[in-house]
């Protein structure tokens, strides 16, 4: 692999679909990672008591994860080998439709720019494994919403969606691993 958009995958779906423990996994196994922007921002500005957050102002919050994507793409850039990404610089479009809210056209022009590995691998729900914790507020439904909205904003881009299979860790992180290959 040797352009961004072949080294740069990218995990997404809804939230509790165990994106993190996959990319906690591979990380382990070597490969580079980089984090997810929305539980950093949510620690951060809770820590701060600051305002950008999802439940608190979601246009702000989604301002934040740009900046923290496109600055993680920035980082990732400077590696030469395949970097996993939680979650991508197209899931600010997804969530901010999510929200009902309009999308700023440098939202959309980032989104092209900033661009991943062709295959997307995208976490189904999966009600055994779904949690709430202090950063995930959000409900199994809306975890299901959220997964739609990002299955249609990365086909939108013109991404090809590989489906995480709901199995262990292991074998997940295995799945990924031959399907770049």
């Amino acid at each position: 692999m040797t352009s961004e958009s072949e080294r740069f995958i990218v995990l997404t779906g809804g939230p509790g679909s165990g994106k993190s423990t996959l990319i906690d996994h591979l990380e382990g196994m070597g490969y580079a990672r980089s984090p997810e922007a929305g539980r950093g921002i949510i620690q951060d500005q809770v820590a701060i008591a600051g305002r950008a957050l999802p439940w608190t102002d979601p246009a702000l919050f989604a301002e934040l994860m740009l900046c923290w994507e496109v600055r993680s793409y920035r980082i990732a850039a400077a590696q030469t080998a395949p970097v996993f990404f939680d979650r991508g610089v197209p899931d600010i479009v997804g969530y901010l439709k999510l929200e009902g809210l309009p999308v700023p056209e440098y939202v959309r022009a980032a989104a092209q720019r900033f661009r991943y590995h062709r295959r997307v691998f995208i976490a189904p729900p999966w009600p055994e494994i779904y949690e709430q914790d202090n950063e995930r507020k959000q409900s199994y439904e809306e975890a299901e919403r959220t997964y739609e909205a990002m299955a249609t904003i990365y086909a939108a881009y013109g991404y090809e969606l590989v489906h995480l299979p709901l199995v262990p860790v292991v074998e997940r992180a295995q799945f990924v691993i031959d399907s770049l290959r």
